[in-house]
C-alpha cells in the first residue's frame, strides 16, 4: 500500500498537452521518468502506476477526465489504495512564472477549479504543491492564457519549476512535509533575461 498519492491535475489529450494548465501532468511524468514508475494501470476516471519514491511505495496518477471534475477521480483512487497521504499538484496564476510552493492541508481552491473539484470531493486536507505559470498579459482572458501553450520563453522557467518541484515531492516522501518546505517555498531561480541586483 503507498504511503503517498501524487496526482497532478490537468486536461487530457493532446490538444492540452503542452498547455500552462497541464503543469500537475508535466510534474507526474518527471517523476515516473525519474524514478521509473511506469502509468499502466487504467480506471475509468485516472491512469496511474505504483513504485517507490526514495524506496518509500508511491501512487502517480493522472486523471483522465477534465480539470473541473478531478476529485471524483482523485476520491475514487485515494478510497481505493488508502494512502497516508495526499498531494495534489496543479498550476497557479497567483505565482509568478517558475515559482513552486508545498503546504500541508486546509484551505480553499483559490480560485482553481480543478482543486475545488478535489476539496468537494476528499475535504481540503491534503498537501498542494503549486506550480507559478504567473498572470496573463493585459486584455488575455484567463481561459485561454490558461489553455494556451508555453511559449518558448517560458518553457525552460516552467521546466524549472517542475524540475524543482519533483525534487520537492521526493524530499517531501523521504523527509516529511516541512523539508520539502525548506527546499520550495524560497524565490525561483532567476528566468533568462530576468535583472541581475
Amino acid at each position: 500500500m503507498p504511503g503517498h498519492l501524487v496526482v497532478g491535475l490537468g486536461n487530457p489529450g493532446p490538444r492540452y498537452r503542452a498547455t500552462r494548465h497541464n503543469a500537475g501532468f508535466l510534474l507526474i511524468e518527471r517523476l515516473a521518468s525519474r524514478w521509473d514508475i511506469v502509468l499502466d494501470r487504467t480506471d475509468p476516471s485516472v491512469v496511474w502506476g505504483e513504485g517507490r519514491i526514495a524506496a518509500v511505495p508511491v501512487a502517480l496518477a493522472e486523471p483522465t477526465t477534465l480539470m473541473n471534475a478531478s476529485g471524483n477521480a482523485v476520491a475514487a483512487l485515494a478510497r481505493a489504495l488508502g494512502p497516508g497521504t495526499v498531494v495534489i499538484a496543479f498550476d497557479d496564476l497567483d505565482l509568478p512564472a517558475g515559482a513552486v510552493r508545498v503546504r500541508g492541508g486546509g484551505g480553499g481552491s483559490g480560485g482553481h477549479r480543478g482543486v475545488a473539484s478535489v476539496i468537494d470531493a476528499i475535504g481540503p486536507d491534503f498537501v498542494r504543491v503549486r506550480l507559478g505559470i504567473g498572470r496573463p498579459p493585459p486584455g488575455a482572458e484567463t481561459i485561454d492564457y490558461v489553455l494556451g501553450d508555453l511559449t518558448a520563453d517560458e518553457r525552460p522557467v516552467i521546466e524549472g519549476a517542475i524540475a524543482r518541484a519533483a525534487e520537492g515531492v521526493a524530499t517531501l516522501v523521504a523527509d516529511g512535509l516541512e523539508a520539502a518546505m525548506r527546499l520550495c517555498n524560497g524565490p525561483p531561480p532567476l528566468a533568462i533575461g530576468d535583472p541581475i541586483g
